[in-house]
C-alpha cells in the first residue's frame, strides 16, 4: 500500500508578508539615533576587546552547536561557558540560584553608597529536541559571554563606572520558563535593567514576542464495551474531540494577536472500549498580558463545556512543569543604544513595524521585561525566509554568519550596558519609559 505525501503548503501568504516588509523597510526613514556619550577611546576599546575574543566565541558557537542539550540538561554547555570565563580570570558560580545548569558572574561594584546601577546580560544555551540549535541559542550564549568579557577592562579600570554588570546563564527557555524560575529565586532582585540578543533572519531592533501559557486538559469518563453496552459509557475521547472543535470555532472570535495550538496525547486504548481517559496539551499565546489572561478564561470555558456535553469530568491544569511566559515589553531607550552600537558594526536593525507581527514566537525574557526594563533585539544569521525552529535555521546557527553575529552581538550588548551605567540621562529615560508603560507586574501572581 502506498501513501500520498501531504501537499506542500502554498507560500503565497509568506511571500506577501516578506514583500510588504521589504516595502516598509524601503519606505522607512533612517532612525534618528543620538550619538553615544561614551568617550571614543572607551567605546573603541570595548569593540576591540570583543573582536579579540573571536576565537573564544567561535569555540562557543561551534561546540554548543555540535553538542546540543535540551532544557534543564545543559550541563556540558554551562560548564563550557564557565570554563571560557575562567580562562579570562572570571570566577562564575555554576548552579546559581539553586538551578544546576544556571551560572552567574559579576564585574564592577556599587557606587560610594554601595547602590550603583546593575545591568544583567542574559545568555541562553538550551537546544530543541531532534533539530538541536534551531533557535540559535549557541549564538546567544557566545554574544552574552563575549559582551561580558569585552567589558572587563572598562569595569575594572580606575575610570570604571559606579555599577555592576551581571552575566546570567539562563537555561530552559525552550518549552519552559527558566528565567522565571531564576527570577523567583531572586536572580533579578538586585538588577535594574536586563539585555540580550537573539539570532534571526534579519537585523531587527524590536519585534513582537507573544506571551505563552501551557495547558493540560484531562477528561475522565466511564469505560464500557463499545459494541455491547456503549450506552453505559461516557466517552472522554468525545470530550477531547468536542474541545478540539471548540478551539477551532473559538478562533474566529479571537483577536488576531492570539494563538492556540492543541494536541491529543492520550485518546484511548482499544476501539472496542469506550475511552475512559483522554488528555490534551495546549499552548495559549497572546500579545499582551491582559489579553493572554482573557484567552485563558475562554479556554477554561471550552473545556468545561466539552465535559458538560459528554457527561465527563475535566481537570484543567495551567502551567504545569513550565511557568507562564509574558510578552516582551521592549524598552525603546535601551534599544536605541543597541541600534547605535550595531551601526558601528555595519548593521542597521529594522525599526518596529517593518517585520509583520504575524511572525511571532514566545520567550521567557518577557517575564524579565515586566520586572525591569529590558531589550531583546534580533541579529541576522540566516536568510529572511528561514524560520526559527527549523532544520534550516539550525544549519544557519552553525554556518558562516553565526560567529560574526556573535561578535557583533557582543559589541552591541557591551556598549549598551556601558552606556546604561555611565549615562545618567539615559538611565532616567529608560526607567521613566518603564514606569509610563505600567511599571513592574507581580508576575508570579498575575494569572491567579
Amino acid at each position: 500500500m502506498t501513501s500520498v505525501p501531504p501537499d506542500r503548503p502554498s507560500t503565497a501568504y509568506l511571500d506577501h508578508l516578506f514583500r510588504e516588509s521589504e516595502e516598509r523597510r524601503l519606505a522607512a526613514p533612517p532612525a534618528d539615533v543620538a550619538p553615544s556619550l561614551l568617550p571614543a577611546a572607551v567605546a573603541d576599546g570595548v569593540e576591540r576587546a570583543a573582536e579579540a575574543l573571536e576565537p573564544d566565541l567561535r569555540e562557543i558557537v561551534e561546540r554548543l552547536h555540535a553538542d546540543p542539550e535540551q532544557a534543564w540538561q545543559e550541563h556540558r554547555s554551562a560548564a563550557l561557558l564557565v570554563e571560557v570565563l575562567a580562562r579570562h580570570g572570571i570566577d562564575a558560580e555554576l548552579g546559581a540560584h539553586g538551578v544546576p545548569t544556571a551560572f552567574r558572574a559579576e564585574l564592577g561594584g556599587g557606587g560610594s553608597d554601595g547602590k550603583g546601577p546593575t545591568v544583567a546580560i542574559c545568555a541562553e544555551y538550551d537546544a530543541l529536541p531532534v533539530i538541536g540549535h534551531a533557535c540559535g541559542h549557541n549564538v546567544i550564549a557566545a554574544a552574552g559571554v563575549g559582551a561580558f568579557l569585552a567589558l572587563r577592562e572598562a569595569m575594572t579600570s580606575s575610570a570604571a563606572p559606579a555599577g555592576r554588570v551581571v552575566l546570567l546563564g539562563t537555561p530552559a527557555e525552550e518549552g519552559h520558563s527558566g528565567k522565571e524560575v531564576l527570577a523567583r529565586a531572586g536572580a533579578f532582585d538586585d538588577v535594574d535593567a536586563a539585555i540580550m540578543v537573539h539570532p534571526y533572519g534579519q537585523d531587527v531592533a524590536e519585534q513582537v514576542w507573544l506571551g505563552r501559557r501551557l495547558l493540560t486538559w484531562t477528561f475522565t469518563g466511564r469505560a464500557a464495551h463499545a459494541s455491547a453496552q456503549p450506552f453505559m459509557g461516557r466517552n472522554a475521547l468525545d470530550a477531547a474531540n468536542l474541545a478540539y472543535q471548540g478551539i477551532g470555532l473559538l478562533r474566529q472570535q479571537l483577536p488576531p494577536v492570539d494563538r492556540v495550538h492543541a494536541t491529543v496525547v492520550e485518546g484511548g486504548t482499544r476501539p472496542s472500549i469506550i475511552t475512559e481517559r483522554a488528555v490534551m496539551r495546549l499552548y495559549a499565546r497572546s500579545k499582551y498580558p491582559d489579553t493572554l489572561r482573557d484567552l485563558s478564561a475562554r479556554l477554561d470555558d471550552v473545556a468545561r463545556g466539552a465535559a458538560l456535553m459528554t457527561g465527563t469530568e475535566v481537570e484543567i491544569l495551567w502551567d504545569d512543569g513550565a511557568l507562564p511566559s509574558l510578552p516582551v515589553r521592549t524598552n525603546a531607550a535601551l534599544t536605541e543604544r543597541w541600534v547605535a552600537a550595531q551601526r558601528r558594526r555595519g548593521r542597521d536593525p529594522l525599526p518596529p513595524g517593518v517585520v509583520s507581527e504575524t511572525l511571532a514566537a514566545s520567550t521567557d525574557f518577557g517575564n524579565v521585561s515586566f520586572r525591569v526594563p529590558g531589550m531583546h533585539p534580533l541579529i541576522q544569521v540566516a536568510a529572511p525566509d528561514v524560520a526559527l525552529h527549523t532544520a534550516e535555521f539550525a544549519d544557519a546557527a552553525g554556518g558562516p554568519a553565526a560567529v560574526p553575529a556573535a561578535v557583533d552581538g557582543a559589541v552591541g550588548l557591551a556598549l549598551t550596558a556601558l552606556e546604561y551605567l555611565t549615562d545618567d540621562a539615559l538611565r532616567t529615560a529608560v526607567h521613566d519609559e518603564f514606569v509610563a508603560h505600567g511599571g513592574p507586574l507581580d508576575v508570579p501572581r498575575y494569572f491567579d
